[in-house]
């Protein structure tokens, strides 16, 4: 394996490992707040997101390259509202596609077909990411504060099904 895509890779397991440790730590927050459907919808995600991690692992190994399971960054704990955590959930999942979009870039510039091809799930995985986040952050703006709206979002997002969203 091409030593600058295993690293590239290897960088990129350690992000997707803390894209679950956030989705994680976003569950244990909404469980707190007797959130249940939103903390169900986040370990899910979490659950998707180890997933992709295991992606990049299995990739590694199978193209003989050495995986290094990196640290793993402490996330955050804390969201004053539901809209702030799904906000940040967005906003994360842009930062990864264009991190998704790099190592596709450095896959092309090193003339690396099979990488380039295993990333093309990614790219499509990140554009249906980025609309599920970003409408339920727009659901949660049109609800605004009302206890009721913010009741029937929970229960909405606890109906999530394992396979997807």
């Amino acid at each position: 394996m091409n030593k600058k895509i295993e690293q590239a890779f290897n960088d990129h397991l350690n992000v997707e490992l803390f894209s679950s440790y956030l989705y994680l730590s976003m569950a244990n927050c909404f469980t707190a707040k007797n959130l249940d459907g939103m903390a169900s919808w986040m370990r899910q995600q979490s659950q998707e997101e180890w997933g992709h991690g295991m992606k990049f692992l299995n990739f590694i190994n199978q193209r003989a390259g050495r995986v290094a399971l990196q640290k793993i960054d402490q996330p955050q704990h804390e969201w004053a509202t539901p809209v702030e955590a799904f906000q940040q959930a967005y906003d994360h999942e842009c930062t990864i596609s264009r991190k998704i979009d790099a190592l596709v870039d450095l896959a092309v510039k090193e003339n690396d077909h099979a990488a380039v091809a295993f990333l093309q799930w990614f790219v499509s995985e990140q554009v249906e990411e980025e609309a599920a986040a970003l409408a339920i952050v727009d659901k949660f703006k049109m609800v605004g504060d009302h206890p009721m709206g913010m009741l029937m979002m929970d229960a909405q997002l606890g109906q999530r099904s394992a396979a997807g969203q």
